[in-house]
């Protein structure tokens, strides 16, 4: 590796949405640093399989849902 071009890799604190903290090695900030996280795995749909509803503004995913409600894998 050249010397001088890269990043500082360093520990820092990461602490998840319910407030549990763990210890990884980042380039982020510097040594000793916190990253509070807005979305994990603990709280986003993507992995919680979606138990957050949807708010239906003024309609539009009723209307969604209606105009594709045939389509579908065969």
């Amino acid at each position: 590796m050249k010397k001088g071009i890269h990043p500082d890799y360093h520990e820092i604190s990461v602490v998840m949405t319910d407030g549990t903290k763990f210890t990884t090695r980042s380039t982020y900030g510097k040594k000793g640093d916190s990253l509070t996280l807005d979305v994990d795995p603990n709280s986003h749909p993507a992995w919680t399989g979606g138990s957050t509803r949807i708010v239906d503004t003024e309609g539009q995913v009723a209307r969604f849902q209606r105009r594709f409600q045939g389509f579908g894998i065969k």
